[in-house]
């Protein structure tokens, strides 16, 4: 979605719902169902307090487009630790606060593993007590952001605890291949359940 008109400060709210009515009409020609959310940085000088009201705030007054439209608006936490710096909202812990308070079935999580596991770790736990509220996945292993396998999280299990909760949206794999894509792509075929 358009990052223009970040949700950690009100005084840009109309730009983002703006932005939420153009990319949804978009979605709607291309079929596609979900729209990934950002919170914008954390603010310099502005309590986190007000910073997370805000985003309350501006995914209430979204998600009644979302509503109308039938479109799921995904919030994604970032890790602060290696790729993202200064952004607001690195954990899924506040995000799944942020959806109770919106509470809208058309605002979820994406719940990213890579920036999950470098952030706080506890994947399955945390995955498949929140499954109800997660639109979608993204999937990258820990260091590096490559293939699943490369790395530290067992995607195996991971994947096998996703499908025995019931999910049965999209997996997204966004990673950086350390072989020939076709190659990685095929061994991370072999991990699915």
């Amino acid at each position: 979605m358009d990052p223009t008109g970040h949700l950690v400060d009100p005084t840009v709210r109309n730009e983002f719902i703006k932005g939420v009515k153009t990319s949804v009409e978009t979605a709607h020609k291309l079929e596609c169902p979900t729209l990934l959310v950002t919170v914008g940085n954390e603010l310099e000088g502005v309590p986190r307090k007000k910073q997370h009201e805000s985003i309350v705030e501006g995914l209430r007054e979204a998600s009644k487009i979302a509503e109308k439209t039938g479109v799921t608006l995904a919030l994604e936490p970032l890790n602060v630790l290696v790729d993202h710096k200064g952004y607001y909202l690195y954990s899924s812990a506040e995000g799944f606060e942020i959806l109770r308070e919106v509470n809208s079935s058309n605002v979820k999580l994406l719940y990213d593993i890579y920036h999950q596991q470098i952030t706080e770790g506890n994947l399955i736990d945390t995955i498949t007590k929140n499954i109800s509220s997660i639109a979608h996945f993204h999937v990258g292993d820990v260091p590096g952001r490559h293939e699943p396998g490369t790395g530290e999280i067992n995607y195996a299990n991971v994947f096998k605890k996703i499908d025995e909760a019931g999910y049965r949206g999209y997996v997204s794999l966004e990673f950086r291949p350390l072989k020939d894509p076709k190659e990685a792509l095929e061994k991370v075929k072999k991990l699915a359940p």
